[in-house]
């Protein structure tokens, strides 16, 4: 289940400068969040599918390294999208 068009466009202008702006962390930031917790109740129901689980991974990882990336270059950016999007406990 991929999120729905009327979704991303609202994570777009939620976190983007303006409405059609998707290249800034923050939105991918976001998205790949969105796409990750769409998956999650998939991996509860069908514990085997270990294909998908590794496009999970690769997700999660691209996440934590425009993380990582945000957090060097503007430290108030990337407390500001953690606390948003409850990335941390």
């Amino acid at each position: 289940m991929a999120i729905t068009k009327e979704t991303k466009t609202g994570i777009v202008a939620k976190y983007g400068k303006t409405p059609k702006d998707t290249g800034i962390p923050e939105v991918q930031i976001a998205l790949l969040t969105a796409r990750i917790n769409d998956l999650t109740p998939h991996f509860e129901k069908f514990k085997k599918d270990h294909h998908s689980r590794v496009g999970l991974l690769k997700m999660v990882g691209k996440r934590r390294r425009l993380l990582d990336y945000l957090r060097e270059k503007n430290i108030e950016r990337y407390r500001k999208i953690i606390e948003e999007l409850n990335l941390r406990k």
